[in-house]
């Protein structure tokens, strides 16, 4: 077979041959059980009819029409669209204007500071985003959700920006936003009147939730504030290796408290890879018991975590994924930064996430459910119905990879990768970087 194989632009499709991880098929979509690999790869054909998947059985038990074209896949692997929760598009592709100076968080803080006091306007804020959203629609995002700097006055000029790019890839990727700040500029008048702007722009509510003998009663105003809105929460926490840091207990004994019924989302989570195992199982009861959600971003945590310039870092950084799995908590992984001064690399590639959150968090052997932290359980957490799955009648949203197993999918890029949106195959060329020059004046060659 060659690759990459040309899918025609016709009403009626059938790719047989696919292989696709059984955990990304809607349960009840194929009639006879396909038959497992050792990978949890099943071997389908997916019929497509006017832009959504008419039916998915067994090679050679699907009924077509008699018009429809067959694209054979000869084992080549089919997903459905990424899903990447835990974004930060307001900050991206500042690197070359605002390098971080010695890697380090705080470096990270300085550096984004400075260059939003003086650089964010609406139209390079604007310019930004658009661009890791084109990187995000070429390589086969198709829903996203970011965190948006909110502390005074960047939220009057960032919130409007999003909810215009929001309509305008409406159909493309579908968008949500989420305020980020310090919890305690929540308080007092300046705290509702960012819930309510947050609110009239169809967002969610989150902070960074930081160890401190306020925290519990700054949770309880912004769950109130939430809940006075009927908003969602989306924090960070624990971003750290200090293993005192316990800001995840925080929230869920908040959520708790509050009897919260809408959706908690908890992203990084670092510091309970480095706590005693009596913590961890506390922590973890108390978050499976709130419902809650974790998100962990092994990539931005990898490069963060531990540096000390000079000195080689001992830990990942990356939080206990498995053992959430294990009690049932839903897991996903996501880009978070993209060539900011928190994460100096990255380009809205799920692909990429996942191969190297792999890597890191030895999510093999079995690969099992994990395709599903990028697919699947990121929409099952945003709301987003039948995204993140094959099912039959939903969108005919596919990646097909020339890839028939974990290893040859994880060893090469898959920069040939098709994407398929409403069944037609789009343009997966990438965005310039040159497009990127006026914004960078003054910044080093």
């Amino acid at each position: 077979m060659a690759w990459p194989v040309t899918i025609p632009a016709v009403p009626h499709l059938v790719l047989t041959n696919a292989a696709v991880p059984a955990c990304l098929l809607a349960g009840g979509s194929v009639g006879a059980p396909p038959v497992r690999d050792s990978e949890g790869l099943v071997r389908v054909d997916i019929a497509f009819g006017d832009g959504r998947i008419a039916g998915i059985a067994v090679p050679g038990a699907q009924p077509a029409p008699a018009e429809a074209a067959r694209v054979d896949l000869a084992g080549a692997q089919a997903w459905p669209c990424f899903v990447d929760m835990h974004t930060h598009l307001d900050k991206g592709h500042i690197w070359p204007r605002a390098e971080n100076p010695d890697g380090t968080f705080a470096g990270a803080l300085a550096s984004t500071g400075a260059d939003r006091a003086v650089r964010w306007s609406a139209e390079d804020v604007r310019t930004r985003m658009r661009f890791g959203l084109r990187a995000a629609y070429a390589h086969g995002t198709a829903a996203l959700r970011t965190h948006l700097d909110s502390i005074a006055p960047q939220a009057a000029i960032t919130w409007p920006v999003f909810a215009a790019l929001r309509e305008e890839w409406r159909g493309r990727v579908d968008l949500q936003a989420v305020s980020i700040l310090l919890l305690e500029h929540f308080e007092g008048l300046a705290g509702d009147a960012l819930a309510d702007s947050v609110a009239a722009h169809g967002g969610m509510l989150g902070g960074v939730a930081r160890p401190s003998p306020a925290l519990a009663a700054q949770l309880d105003r912004v769950f109130a504030l939430a809940a006075a809105r009927g908003l969602a929460l989306d924090f960070h926490a624990d971003e750290t290796g200090d293993a005192g840091a316990a800001a995840l207990r925080a929230i869920a004994e908040a959520a708790l408290r509050h009897r919260f019924a809408g959706s908690v989302v908890v992203g990084h989570c670092c510091s309970l890879a480095v706590q005693p195992p009596g913590e961890v199982d506390r922590t973890l009861d108390l978050v499976a018991a709130a419902r809650l959600a974790i998100v962990s971003l092994p990539m931005c945590n990898l490069y963060l975590q531990d540096r000390t310039p000079g000195r080689t870092p001992r830990w990942r950084g990356v939080t206990l994924l498995h053992e959430m799995r294990t009690r049932g908590i839903p897991v996903a992984v996501a880009s978070d930064n993209c060539r900011d001064p928190f994460y100096g690399y990255g380009d809205q590639d799920m692909l990429e996430v996942f191969a190297q959150a792999a890597r890191i968090a030895h999510l093999d052997r079995p690969v099992g459910a994990w395709p599903a932290a990028v697919t699947r359980t990121p929409a099952e957490i945003m709301g987003l119905g039948s995204g993140g799955r094959l099912e039959t009648g939903a969108p005919a949203d596919l990646l097909l990879f020339n890839a028939r197993g974990t290893s040859e999918l994880l060893s090469r890029p898959q920069s040939d990768r098709i994407v398929l949106r409403a069944g037609k195959a789009i343009d997966t060329t990438l965005p310039d970087y040159r497009e990127l020059d006026p914004l960078m004046a003054g910044a080093q060659a």
